[in-house]
């Protein structure tokens, strides 16, 4: 194996030119990248690394971690993707109040009359998802 120096050690190269980093130098790129608040992108760049590389590590230690697998700019970790089926039933005769019903999980239906009453639906999904998060 070849060797590569980088700033104050030397790292080996495999003979494609690979270099291999130690799992400790790895865990304080890591770290150094969580705590800069750049992009993955950008990091990479910086400390000069592949981003598909860095990437995987990222990847790597958020699994390990259990959190999102999704990258974020910033350092941050992302908020899972999620669906939502939306069904429309019937649309409200004429001179009465559309209607929004709301199925939760466990059978719970909030019915909504009243644009003004979204923020408050919203604040109680995100409260009742918060609690089965933990």
């Amino acid at each position: 194996m070849a060797s590569t120096k980088a700033a104050d050690q030397i790292l080996k190269a495999d003979v494609a030119g690979r270099v291999r980093t130690p799992l400790a130098r790895r865990e304080q790129i890591l770290d150094e990248f969580e705590r800069s608040g750049t992009s993955g992108v950008k990091f990479a760049a910086l400390v000069g690394i592949k981003y598909p590389t860095f990437a995987s590590w990222v990847l790597a230690r958020r699994r390990k971690r259990g959190s999102s697998p999704v990258p974020a700019s910033g350092g941050q970790a992302a908020s899972p993707m999620r669906f939502l089926e939306a069904v429309v039933a019937a649309a409200a005769p004429k001179g009465e109040p559309a209607v929004l019903e709301v199925e939760l999980p466990g059978g719970v239906r909030l019915l909504l009359d009243d644009p003004r009453q979204a923020p408050l639906a919203a604040a109680l999904i995100r409260s009742l998802n918060a609690r089965t998060a933990c």
